[in-house]
């Protein structure tokens, strides 16, 4: 296990009532324990805005029956293989589909394919989750 630094934090009597709300509110165990997180979080999204490697994942779904959409979505997955680690397929009913796609590369990359891929006509929905690609 790392070493633990401790260090003393001022906020005024609003802000740390509202950041206890959120604190239970999230069930977190401790201050601690959110600080962390909200720390975490800032990082990769500072790692996704400069341009550095990072993990996530794309959450698609889309009208299957849009004529050639499925073989379109295919060819531009094709495209981003070196950025593309697995792709999971799923049918919600006759007509749409959902597609989970885990991604890994820069940024520019991952945030590149999440777009080429949700401008097509027929995808109803998508979302790109990121994380730390922990390198």
């Amino acid at each position: 296990m790392s070493e633990v630094y401790r260090f003393g934090v001022s906020l005024d009597k609003a802000l740390i009532d509202a950041f206890d709300r959120h604190t239970a509110s999230q069930r977190y165990t401790s201050r601690s324990e959110a600080i962390r997180d909200l720390i975490r979080e800032e990082l990769t999204r500072k790692q996704w805005t400069e341009g550095g490697a990072v993990a996530g994942a794309i959450v698609m779904t889309y009208d299957h029956h849009k004529r050639e959409l499925a073989n379109l979505l295919l060819d531009i997955q094709h495209d981003f293989q070196e950025t593309i680690i697995s792709t999971q397929h799923v049918h919600l009913d006759h007509h749409h589909c959902l597609e989970i796609i885990a991604v890994k590369g820069e940024a520019e990359e991952v945030e590149k394919l999440a777009t080429t891929l949700k401008v097509q006509v027929g995808v109803k929905h998508l979302s790109l989750s990121i994380s730390s690609s922990a390198e």
